[in-house]
């Protein structure tokens, strides 16, 4: 142990800043290839996806579709959870050979990283530190009581009102969860639709099953003022309406924990708000020695299974071979009820590229499952780069999309041609039927470009 100025409390093979999903699965993987690693985390092992993100999410809108009540849904919840402590994930770690450091990382030069005043070596570095909620610069926003999604999916509340800020999926998400056991719930998104980010009929359809559901959408509109009064909260939106709550969950985006970590000691330099810059291997851009990134600090990996595969692409490129990460078809998923499902680019960025976009569409109401169901909901779109006979993006709306929409995103990824995928055979009767004529449409529209021009 090195008492005395410069000298290293201890010098590890690599050190980990971040112990989410990205971090944990860096470090377990390099101890078990027999380095020697540190896992610096100031919070819970294990990361947000656990106790405040994708577990406790998904438990909540499971119980909300079986109609349980909201204590058996909390109590759920919590139990799947762990209650919020993180023995359970801090000993997987400690089996895996890994030694967790806790306490803020705070890079200090080449090779050097400082934990609650006890500096360590490294050899390599991953940063792996997450995100963070954004709280929009709302008149009176910073004076009243606030949730964010954390708070939304770990407290044992159950507002009366609701006010929700944000159409996104998690904003989406949360809506639905509260609107089903009973909060009156309106959404305020100002873009004017929800899921601005994906194809529009995905958040049409959204949007009605959350309107059927009782939620009040404020589509159009933002917030530009909130003020406490006797019973409550008012805001005030900038078309002159307003709305009454005893809560408001802010629910506007996340942004990468990217700054305040020393990288700029590395010669790396980080707007606030962006993701550190890395490469197609995961290594941070500019930074000196061997420093790579994973998981939401990247501004990139937005979902659990997207740092998941980055920290993949890392673990291989740390251990010596040569792996470079591909996002063509990493899904996005919107576990509401309809799902809403999409991989690939969409439209608007196939005409910000200049792609020659070809698309096919399918109603779910077609299918014979959907009449099984009793639930008709839903869309399916396949969009195609005409060039190259091969399909690039997709997006679905519809029950257990998530599941049978996987093939598309091997299809995208594989870069499977269209005339193969025409020929796929579907079991019936699925909601997966829904892609065959989309895909035979495409197939013969791109086979005789001359009569599709005609």
């Amino acid at each position: 142990m090195g008492e005395g100025p410069g000298e290293l409390d201890h010098h590890y093979d690599a050190v980990v800043l971040g112990g989410g999903t990205a971090g944990e699965r860096v470090a377990a993987g390099l101890a078990r290839a027999g380095r020697d690693v540190a896992l610096v985390e100031d919070r819970l092992v294990g990361g947000v996806s656990p106790y405040f993100a994708d577990v406790p999410s998904k438990a909540l809108l499971l119980s909300a579709r079986r109609g349980e009540p909201w204590e058996l849904a909390v109590a759920r919840r919590d139990g799947l959870t762990g209650g919020r402590t993180d023995d359970r994930a801090a000993a997987r770690m400690a089996e895996a050979g890994v030694t967790v450091l806790r306490g803020r990382g705070r890079i200090r030069g080449p090779g050097r990283v400082e934990v609650d005043g006890a500096e360590h070596g490294y050899g390599e570095l991953i940063v792996c530190t997450g995100g963070e909620p954004v709280i929009p610069p709302v008149d009176g926003l910073a004076d009243v009581p606030l949730w964010t999604s954390d708070d939304a999916l770990t407290v044992p509340d159950l507002p009366r009102r609701l006010v929700v800020l944000g159409g996104g999926p998690v904003g989406c998400e949360l809506a639905q969860v509260y609107a089903s056991f009973g909060s009156q719930v309106a959404v305020v998104e100002a873009s004017g639709r929800l899921l601005t980010a994906e194809a529009p009929f995905a958040g049409d359809v959204l949007a009605d099953a959350l309107r059927r559901a009782g939620v009040d959408l404020r589509l159009g509109a933002g917030v530009a003022q909130v003020e406490r009064k006797e019973s409550g909260l008012r805001l005030w939106l900038s078309d002159g309406g307003t709305l009454d709550a005893d809560r408001i969950l802010v629910a506007a985006g996340r942004r990468p924990r990217a700054t305040g970590l020393g990288l700029e000691s590395l010669g790396v330099t980080v707007s606030p708000g962006r993701g550190v810059p890395v490469d197609e291997t995961c290594r941070v851009q500019g930074a000196e020695g061997g420093v790579w990134a994973a998981g939401d600090v990247t501004g990139i990996a937005r979902t659990t299974h997207a740092a998941r595969y980055q920290a993949d692409v890392v673990l291989s490129n740390v251990l010596g071979g040569r792996r470079e990460a591909d996002y063509r078809a990493i899904p996005r998923v919107v576990y509401t009820t309809p799902t809403v499902y999409a991989t690939g680019i969409t439209p608007g960025q196939a005409a910000e590229l200049g792609i020659d976009l070809r698309t096919a569409g399918y109603d779910l109401a077609a299918t014979a499952r959907a009449a099984v169901e009793a639930d008709d909901r839903g869309r399916v779109e396949l969009y195609a780069d005409r060039s190259r006979g091969v399909l690039i993006g997709a997006a679905a709306a519809g029950l257990h999309a998530e599941e049978w929409m996987s093939e598309i995103a091997l299809a995208i990824r594989a870069e499977t041609p269209l005339t193969l995928l025409a020929d796929v055979v579907h079991a019936f009767p699925t909601y997966g039927e829904s892609v065959e004529a989309p895909l035979r449409e495409l197939a013969g529209r791109l086979a005789a470009p001359e009569e599709e021009a005609r």
